[in-house]
């Protein structure tokens, strides 16, 4: 794929280079329709399908020849597929699709505030963090001669280990509010208003710990390639972290705003890593 080159950058003529000129394409893009529509989940609606059409683009510009590259795409294509299908099925694709969490939002920082954060980070900033987490790649794609090892295999394990703990939450998740949605259409009492049982029991963002531990693995396979722990591919992991530390509180307070026994499962229950329970002011 050629570079688009719309602005010079020191990746100019790599794979990944390309995917970051797309990047740049599909954030205007996005923030024009956030602004035509006046929905703010068009960068949600694309958080699945990039990832996967930037590694593609390593893995064409490689023919398809380096193992390393193929595994991580291939990785990442079933990562894109479970999201995708998770997203669709609640309605993420349909007009007026958008995410509760928007809504609040948009109270939280009125008009003006949301269109400085829209044009700042909504747009721009979430989708560059998407390339980011997904350019440990350009760093196999760099070492495409060095060899397939241990570390690749334990990567690997453990971004599919990851990956189905969450299609186990996504699943739980779903046959809970399922029911929960027919119980109400049956005029049937709801005696418990969000999920805790299952994955949830043991922490109270089971997919949230997966998906961020999934992207730090991603991360070990460009050490594997590079042998170097430290590049500067790893920051996007690391700033997914902080997006999540971030907007888990946001969630945390729209739940316990509607239900007044969430405060009791925050006190019980772990927020994100299983055993570890913070002291909450």
């Amino acid at each position: 794929m050629p570079d688009i080159n719309l602005i010079p950058h020191p990746l100019t003529g790599t794979p990944i280079g390309a995917a970051l000129d797309l990047c740049v394409i599909l954030a205007a893009l996005t923030w024009l329709a956030t602004v035509i529509t006046r929905e703010y989940s068009w960068v949600d609606r694309l958080w699945s399908l990039c990832p996967a059409i930037y590694c593609l683009i390593v893995a064409a510009d490689a023919n398809f020849q380096s193992p390393r590259v193929n595994l991580m795409t291939a990785l990442v294509l079933l990562w894109g597929i479970r999201l995708t299908f998770n997203f669709a099925r609640k309605g993420g694709y349909q007009k007026g699709g958008e995410d509760y969490r928007w809504a609040t939002v948009r109270e939280r920082f009125g008009p003006i505030g949301i269109q400085v954060m829209n044009i700042t980070f909504i747009c721009p900033g979430q989708m560059l963090l998407i390339w980011w987490f997904t350019s440990p790649i350009h760093v196999a794609w760099e070492a495409q001669d060095a060899p397939l090892g241990g570390l690749d295999i334990l990567a690997a394990a453990l971004f599919l280990l990851f990956l189905v703990g969450e299609v186990v939450a996504d699943e739980q998740m779903w046959s809970f509010q399922q029911d929960k949605k027919r119980r109400i259409a049956d005029g049937e009492e709801v005696a418990q208003p969000f999920i805790k049982t299952g994955l949830f029991r043991i922490a109270r963002h089971p997919n949230y710990l997966c998906e961020m531990a999934l992207w730090c693995v991603f991360y070990l396979f460009a050490v594997a390639a590079s042998g170097q722990w430290i590049h500067w591919t790893g920051a996007g992991c690391l700033m997914l972290i902080a997006l999540f530390v971030g907007s888990i509180p946001l969630g945390e307070s729209i739940a316990a705003g509607k239900y007044p026994s969430y405060r009791e499962y925050q006190a019980a229950t772990p927020c994100v890593i299983p055993g570890l329970r913070l002291r909450r002011r």
